[in-house]
């Protein structure tokens, strides 16, 4: 009995050993480990917090250049109807030009042409 005695204090000794072993190896790599996983942490905060505040930049931009496109849409309407309107008035101003250049006068240039015009707008 006595070397199985012997057997088993030997076997609970290393056993006892092997557990504080693996006890101290769990604290000092926690010790160890834990100021590195606190600063990755601590990026990994700084980076949400930075991602967010890009995407709602980016969210507000999106919604500018969206106003921005429809004020375009809005300006080339308008400048669309100014032209067509410009060629109308354009149009009307060159036929009178050509009834002016039409007409026939004898006499004075200056008045015949003073009273073309007269006549063309009516007074």
């Amino acid at each position: 009995m006595t070397g199985g005695w012997k057997a088993a204090a030997l076997v609970l000794a290393a056993a006892l050993l092997i557990g504080v072993g693996a006890a101290g190896g769990a604290w000092l790599s926690s010790e160890q480990y834990a100021p590195q996983l606190q600063e990755k942490g601590d990026k990994l905060t700084a980076c949400t917090a930075a991602r967010d505040n890009m995407l709602a930049l980016v969210t507000e931009q999106g919604a500018k250049l969206g106003e921005l496109a429809n004020q375009a849409e809005q300006r080339q309407a308008k400048a669309a109807q100014a032209i067509a309107g410009a060629q109308q008035q354009a149009g009307q101003h060159y036929a009178a030009a050509q009834r002016l250049q039409q007409e026939r006068a004898d006499g004075d240039p200056a008045a015949v042409v003073e009273a073309l015009i007269d006549k063309e707008l009516g007074l």
